[in-house]
């Protein structure tokens, strides 16, 4: 008789038939009953029942999996959505059966499933086994871990450690938070040997017995603490390539310039991923069915850069950069230290602006988006949206949108559309018939569990607030690059972004203004603010790098 508690254990629980789910259901008992409660059920309605009784006895559940019958039901699928918002689900299809694929495709885009997997028609088939192990992963690295390697003591409201909490998951670091007043967190506090009003956030490294807790470090301290960077800023040595921006387009970059053996340092001033790092799934990207999460893919390109020799330098924020005598680029950070390179390749990306206001960083990815996300339409008819903006991309999306959902409200915090939309899209906003446009009007809140369910609106003349449902919240307020260090020195445009190619009198397509210096992805003036565009301008941009090395001057 086995000693192992099953309550203890995290729970996959697995809805359809037999004839559904062939031997997908007892495969799934072998490979996974160890380390997980695994729990099969015939009629997708006892699932739900049971993943009830799971919730009332405060159980986790790591994956919920069903078969195609079950994901005809669409009353269940948001159900269980409700009941274990982090639970990962999934669908099994059977290949052949293309009938059920369209109610499991329409799930997917309204989000009541994360993915759907081919079922497996025989044991220890290893393609099934890893689509589950990759739903498994990414549902554990939305859990506590149970190996803290960082500890942080603080304020859970504070915005300087909710940005802690984001760097730390970003680099898929295990990371505990205590509340410092809690009784845990003032626990921890006295073990530590910090008085009663030490600085917050707390920072402790477990992995490092000899270093005191840090108290309110910067982002440059904890990188010094962990030590993790193998370049030493003494001027010495000059890199072929300085990559300055660890989003999409440097990591690509990166990875296509050490491939070629190219000296490279890619310098980042908060965590690698940039904007699409913070992106819970992106469902545009080549080559993942189901979409992928932009901390995922961040990583992955980091680990294939390294790897081919790339080298990293995190927390820093180039101030300046100016051209040496010996031609070489000298750039400057914001503590005054300094390395130098050969070229340098600007992909900082753009700092979307955000909403700020209460619930909408948290559904981010789940209901929330900062770009169109038009590939979420198909999960969106019949229910109500809402659309903040008053420019072009604002009024583009809502008539899009128009076409499958039952309403769509577009908020403008303006008293009209006349200076910053054109007029067709005026015109054609106005002959909609599901489109209601409200001036002088503001997200004050968005709500919902696991998803977005409703916003709240308020009148930015009059202060008066409503509740709106809605399925989807698209923020198009626009974005801003980050070159305010760079005016004067390399052609920009009115907006802040590198001009590149004939616009900035160069000769080559990503070549800036000064020689040497290019520029990828959101940065550039006139991209595309796509992620996959970006990850193909960081390596396109490397074929003009190249000659420019090699080239006599």
């Amino acid at each position: 008789m086995s000693s192992r508690d099953e309550t203890q254990l995290p729970a996959i629980v697995v809805a359809g038939s037999d004839d559904d789910l062939g031997v997908a259901k007892s495969d799934i008992g072998r490979r996974y009953g160890s380390d997980y409660d695994v729990r099969c059920w015939c009629d997708p309605q006892q699932a739900v029942d049971d993943l009830r009784n799971l919730r009332r006895d405060g159980r986790e559940v790591a994956l919920i999996l069903v078969g195609a019958i079950a994901a005809e039901q669409p009353r269940l699928l948001p159900e269980m959505r409700s009941l274990h918002p982090r639970a990962k689900r999934a669908a099994l299809l059977r290949w052949g059966d293309v009938k059920t694929w369209r109610p499991v495709l329409d799930a997917l885009a309204r989000g009541d499933l994360d993915h759907w997997i081919f079922r497996t028609e025989s044991r220890g088939d290893e393609d099934f086994h890893y689509a589950l192990t990759a739903l498994l992963n990414a549902w554990a690295e939305l859990r506590r871990p149970s190996d803290e390697v960082v500890q942080i003591i603080g304020d859970p409201t504070s915005p300087r450690a909710i940005t802690m909490r984001d760097i730390f998951s970003r680099y898929h670091i295990p990371i505990g938070f205590y509340d410092a007043a809690s009784s845990e967190g003032r626990r921890l506090l006295a073990d530590y040997g910090l008085g009663p009003s030490p600085r917050l956030p707390i920072v402790v490294l477990r992995f490092r017995a000899d270093l005191a807790p840090l108290q309110d470090p910067s982002d440059r301290e904890i990188a010094d603490a962990f030590g993790v960077e193998d370049v030493t800023l003494d001027g010495r040595h000059t890199f072929d390539l300085a990559i300055v921006g660890a989003g999409p387009a440097g990591l690509a970059a990166a990875v296509s310039a050490s491939s070629e053996g190219i000296d490279t340092v890619v310098i980042e001033r908060q965590a690698i991923g940039g904007q699409a790092g913070t992106t819970s799934l992106i469902r545009n990207y080549p080559g993942f069915s189901a979409g992928v999460s932009g901390s995922f893919l961040a990583r992955a390109m980091f680990t294939q850069a390294w790897g081919l020799g790339a080298r990293f330098l995190f927390m820093r924020e180039v101030s300046s950069f100016e051209r040496e005598e010996d031609g070489a680029l000298r750039l400057v950070f914001r503590d005054e230290t300094f390395l130098r390179a050969r070229s340098v390749v600007f992909a900082m990306g753009v700092s979307y602006r955000r909403l700020e206001a209460p619930g909408v960083e948290e559904l981010v990815g789940h209901g929330v988006f900062y770009t169109p996300a038009l590939s979420e339409v198909r999960g969106l008819e019949g229910r109500p949206v809402a659309v903040v903006g008053g420019g072009n991309s604002a009024g583009q999306a809502a008539m899009h949108l128009s076409s499958y959902a039952s309403s769509v409200t577009l908020l403008v915090r303006g008293p009209s559309l006349a200076r910053s939309m054109s007029e067709y899209l005026i015109r054609a906003l106005a002959e909609a018939r599901n489109v209601n446009v409200r001036f002088r009007a503001e997200v004050a809140g968005a709500f919902g569990v696991g998803r977005l369910e409703r916003i709240t609106v308020r009148d930015v003349a009059g202060g008066g607030e409503e509740t709106l449902d809605a399925a989807a919240l698209f923020v198009l307020i626009g974005s801003e690059p980050r070159t305010e260090w760079l005016e004067g020195v390399v052609a920009l445009d009115r907006w802040g972004f590198v001009l590149v190619g004939a616009d900035a009198g160069a000769a080559q397509g990503f070549a800036a203004s000064v020689p040497g210096v290019f520029a990828a992805g959101d940065v550039r003036a006139g991209s595309v603010k796509r992620v996959a565009s970006a990850v193909g301008e960081g390596a396109v941009v490397i074929t003009q790098v190249h000659p420019y090395l090699t080239s006599p001057r």
